[in-house]
């Protein structure tokens, strides 16, 4: 029998309730203690994770002795300071929500953490785990002969409200392009296997949030954009995205072409979004076209429906714990998404939003 694992769950809003709904279908796991200073979201987090102590602060939360881990779920611009709170309080393995940190005046900070912190830390990089992509990660080395290029186009649904509707000002998410899509700089990143040396962005916000304002403050958010990246191995990627499109059948679309051929990725959205009147929602889909003999091959990639059920990311998040209960269990001994990859994936949106604002190249590196 595997060792019986513990969580400790700090912020249990949306997206922390993905994380417990999919805690609770893994074996051999649980929840100890779960930190959501909302009262609406706290009682949410108790129905998914009933034997599961509520506690008023992340000191309470480390003061439970029955713990083995932690993951940080609250809202971005909170991430920092919880993590040197942790680390001066009880170091445990860490599984850090996307954005890693929001401003950019926390690189000394993280520096300092990363150099002293003794336990693993896992940055949340749900994208790397759904299916289609983990099957396009794997295969496009040999489907394109080397990628030379690589594009993502993300159309989606504008940003759902949130506690405090803390996520509609840059100032608490860092903006769009780190609080969305630092996802895919990371898998930019991953897929090249290199590092990025130059961010162009071109981006707005057209549509969406014009007309909500709180305190007398209207949003600030970007809705869509396009950002290209240049890599030190002379690569290059872009991202397509666009925040008012939830019309698509598709909601990310990746493409990697070499010098042999080309591989694609079809992701759907959230199922709980797509349209009863249409019938069955997508299913995802990998497309590997080669040059020669030329023809598109389609391979569908399905997801267990108990896995859909539990999230909104393709079945990603129970895959992504699957791997971060075996570091805990010091079945492996290294987090497959570093604090690096989360670093850099933050600095390369740092540098897309500087871009979008100048309308200048922007270097990611003097923030990484």
């Amino acid at each position: 029998m595997a060792q019986m694992v513990r969580y400790g769950i700090i912020g249990c809003g949306m997206m922390g309730q993905e994380h417990l709904r999919n805690i609770a279908l893994l074996p051999d796991a649980g929840v100890a203690a779960v930190f959501e200073p909302d009262a609406g979201m706290a009682a949410k987090a108790q129905e998914f994770a009933p034997g599961a102590a509520i506690v008023g602060s992340v000191e309470e939360l480390l003061a439970v002795d029955d713990l083995d881990c932690v993951v940080i779920v609250s809202p971005n611009y909170c991430h920092v300071a919880q993590l040197e709170e942790i680390a001066a309080t009880r170091p445990l393995p860490l599984l850090v929500e996307k954005p890693l940190f929001t401003d950019p005046e926390d690189v000394a900070k993280l520096a300092a953490f990363r150099d002293s912190y003794p336990a693993p830390i896992w940055v949340a990089m749900e994208y790397r785990y759904m299916p289609v992509i983990a099957s396009f990660l794997a295969h496009s080395q040999a489907a394109t002969g080397g990628i030379k290029q690589l594009s993502i186009r993300e159309h989606r649904f504008p940003f759902l409200p949130k506690v405090g509707d803390w996520n509609r000002f840059n100032r608490y998410t860092g903006g769009t392009f780190v609080e969305k899509c630092c996802h895919f700089f990371d898998l930019m990143r991953h897929a090249l296997g290199a590092e990025p040396v130059r961010v162009m962005a071109s981006a707005a916000q057209a549509v969406n949030h014009l007309d909500e304002s709180y305190d007398g403050q209207v949003p600030d958010i970007i809705d869509s954009g396009y950002v290209i990246v240049d890599f030190d191995n002379g690569t290059r990627a872009m991202l397509e995205l666009c925040m008012f499109a939830e019309g698509s059948a598709y909601q990310e679309e990746l493409s990697a072409v070499g010098p042999v051929g080309k591989i694609e990725a079809f992701v759907p959205g959230p199922g709980r979004f797509w349209p009863a009147h249409l019938g069955p929602a997508p299913v995802a889909k990998l497309v590997t076209s080669p040059r020669a003999p030329q023809g598109p091959m389609v391979h569908e990639i399905p997801v267990d429906p108990l896995l859909l059920q539990a999230g909104d990311h393709n079945g990603s998040t129970f895959f992504q714990h699957q791997r971060f209960l075996a570091l805990v269990r010091g079945e492996t001994d290294v987090p497959e998404v570093s604090l690096h990859d989360g670093w850099a994936a933050v600095a390369m949106g740092i540098a897309a939003q500087e871009s979008a604002r100048t309308g200048a190249a922007v270097d990611p590196r003097r923030w990484m």
